[in-house]
């Protein structure tokens, strides 16, 4: 009988040490994470000719994330945002929308800082290009004021609850700024360059392991 309790332990310990080392070998081989955040703030939209003016911003991404150590990964994927504002230049007042996409290439950080909480920051450059641009005037409206494409560099930093071996959610913020200008396109009833600045946004991060 004793015997036999001496072997049902051993195989119990040997079952449980077999299951914690196959849990570990995945969490090891798990490199690929998938990264969504997105929030709510403002910007300045920041003209060469025109007054510059405040916007109010709604953003979001989705990008995927290879771990290429234990806390740092390279990610990419697609963002876009929504900009809506008021402001005045020579033909009158107006309401501005613009709809914006953009491809990031983050560098990203993380670490866990206390038990099931982890902290995590991700930063580089972006492309980023307009698919709606509208102005609307007390008497009529203008399309497609703005073209083509520009580039910037964004920063954010999550503070995130793991809530199962495989999904994290939290608190995320993220601020990004354009190095380059979007030109006016031709035949529009202004001739002028602009680009975003101090666009600071906060809102949430979801992250699922792979």
């Amino acid at each position: 009988m004793k015997k036999l309790n001496v072997i049902l332990l051993l195989t119990a310990f040997l079952s449980f040490t077999f299951a914690q080392a196959q849990d570990e070998s995945k969490k090891k081989e798990s490199k690929f994470s998938v990264m969504a955040f997105g929030g709510i703030g403002y910007g300045i939209m920041d003209s060469d000719v025109e007054s510059n003016y405040n916007v109010n911003a709604n953003s979001a991404e989705l990008v995927f994330n290879y771990k290429l150590s234990e806390k740092v990964g390279l990610a990419t994927g697609a963002g876009y945002t929504t900009l809506t504002g008021n402001g005045f230049n020579f033909a009158g007042d107006f309401y501005h929308e613009r709809v914006m996409a953009k491809i990031p290439l983050l560098v990203t950080f993380d670490c866990f800082v206390a038990d099931k909480f982890k902290f995590i920051a991700h930063l580089g450059p972006y492309a980023q290009t307009i698919f709606k641009d509208e102005y609307s005037y007390s008497n009529f409206r203008v399309e497609d004021v703005y073209e083509g494409w520009n580039f910037g560099f964004q920063l954010g930093l999550g503070f995130l609850y793991e809530a199962s071996d495989c999904f994290s959610v939290g608190l995320n913020y993220s601020g990004q700024s354009d190095f380059t200008k979007f030109e006016t396109d031709n035949g529009q009833i202004i001739n002028d360059e602009q680009r975003l600045k101090n666009l600071n946004t906060i809102g949430l991060i979801f992250i699922l392991d792979l």
